[in-house]
């Protein structure tokens, strides 16, 4: 007889190891259980979104793809607060805002002000970049070591700083 031996993982060392869309899929099962509405609506769309993009490049998207998607999402979700603010919708608001709360949950965590500041240095040193000319040779080799943890908008203010 064949035994088969099988050991405890938790389930945060599972949901490390997989992909950001897997977590995603495996989040929306768990709120649908939970009848938790705004997590469930929330990772709908994300996962939707997420199926767009693969079906207009015709094959799966990699991490940082991904990430590129949820931080979308959050954008998008951001600028309804601000055209809900002006309206005076307050409950779209919070909405809004319990939404970005449930997207930060599969984005990595931002870098500070000093790791971006410090990151933007050694590009600049690595391009030797000397003038706000040189900006976009220094973005396009910063842009790729941000892996979602910092905007675009974000390097660019921090590298137009340093380069003047």
């Amino acid at each position: 007889m064949l035994s088969i031996v099988t050991t405890f993982i938790p389930k945060m060392s599972i949901i490390n190891s997989m992909s950001t869309k897997t977590k995603l899929e495996s989040a929306l099962k768990d709120a649908i259980r939970a009848s938790d509405e705004v997590r469930k609506r929330t990772l709908r769309m994300a996962i939707s979104a997420i199926r767009l993009a693969e079906v207009e490049k015709g094959e799966s998207l990699d991490e940082s793809a991904l990430l590129a998607i949820i931080h979308k999402e959050v954008k998008s979700r951001q600028e309804s607060i601000e055209e809900a603010r002006h309206a005076g919708r307050l409950d779209l608001v919070e909405a809004s805002e319990a939404e970005i709360q449930v997207l930060h949950d599969y984005l990595p965590q931002s870098l500070s002000p000093e790791e971006l500041e410090g990151l933007a240095r050694q590009v600049i040193a690595e391009v030797g970049a000397t003038s706000p000319r040189e900006m976009g040779q220094v973005m396009k080799a910063i842009v790729p070591r941000l892996e979602g943890r910092a905007t675009g908008e974000q390097a660019s203010q921090v590298v137009r700083k340093l380069l003047q």
